[in-house]
């Protein structure tokens, strides 16, 4: 009879514990219910469908960045290829961009108009781009600015436009790289003027003022003797990212039949890389030459 009465009171006292957890939940259950009213605040910035999403980054104040630096002018390799760096890494992590192109301190990034991450909520494509080219910059600095230390943690800003057509999507790469073309040749010339004439800066810029892309050339030619033409296509084209298969040969040991040790043997294997190209992506030829790019299943 006292087992039994023990018996009971425990389950009496496990019962009452449980009612009590019960109550709690449904307590903190409409409490939550009570304040998640707060999620009708948020703005809906889902990306139409069936559109290229392009995100384009700058870097904040980079002209006082790269005088506190000291990057070489009018073109610093070692900026540029931390850049292209950048940009490699935010298409590994986030595999649905088809192509991304840069020029000087700012990146563009084409996700596919098919592409369903982040449920298509713009603000998690651009804040996704931006803070990992951001850290990746950082993360990066000392493999190209082996000398120079930063001094302070860059900022880039973002931007997103959708594209609803191939053409208005070419439209707009070309239009990026037209500016790199027009900027590196104002550039190009207004630094030889200051490094090479010892102009200054403000006498430079006069200089230049209402010059054509034919007298900026002239003036490269006739007085520097440089033919832009020859001038690394990195700087006049700047860079195109795309994905492409490559093949790599690799070392591994096996062991083959009939034998006790290993032996070491080449094998080729196959990977999807991001590659850079710099080259014209304002023609046909660059279309033609990668149609998977604007391909209908993107």
């Amino acid at each position: 009879m006292l087992g039994w009465w023990r018996a009971a009171s425990a389950i009496s006292e496990a019962s009452g514990r449980w009612a009590g957890c019960v109550r709690g939940r449904r307590r903190l259950s409409m409490a939550k219910s009570k304040f998640e009213y707060v999620r009708d605040f948020e703005a809906d910035d889902t990306c139409l469908p069936n559109c290229w999403i392009v995100v384009r980054l700058d870097g904040r104040n980079f002209h006082r960045f790269s005088e506190q630096h000291e990057f070489k002018k009018p073109n610093d390799d070692r900026a540029l290829h931390l850049m292209t760096k950048c940009a490699q890494t935010v298409m590994q992590e986030l595999e649905d961009i088809a192509i991304a192109y840069g020029q000087s301190d700012e990146y563009s990034f084409v996700f596919k108009k098919k592409s369903t991450w982040f449920k298509r909520r713009a603000s998690k494509f651009m804040t996704h781009v931006v803070s990992q080219f951001a850290s990746s910059y950082v993360f990066y600095w000392k493999d190209y600015f082996k000398d120079q230390q930063l001094l302070y943690p860059p900022g880039f800003d973002g931007r997103i436009v959708l594209y609803p057509s191939n053409q208005n999507l070419k439209d707009y790469l070309s239009w990026r790289q037209a500016d790199c073309h027009i900027n590196n040749l104002y550039n190009t010339v207004f630094w030889m003027l200051v490094q090479r004439s010892g102009l200054t800066p403000v006498q430079a810029q006069d200089r230049l003022q209402g010059t054509l892309a034919g007298d900026k050339n002239e003036i490269l030619f006739s007085e520097f003797n440089i033919n832009y033409n020859n001038e690394p296509l990195m700087y006049r084209k700047g860079t195109v990212l795309i994905w492409q298969k490559i093949n790599e040969v690799m070392t591994k040991k096996i062991k083959l039949p009939k034998e006790t040790e290993e032996k070491e043997v080449e094998v080729t294997r196959t990977r999807t890389k991001v590659v850079p190209l710099h080259c014209d992506i304002i023609g046909d030829q660059f279309w033609e030459e990668y149609p998977e790019i604007l391909a209908e299943d993107s």
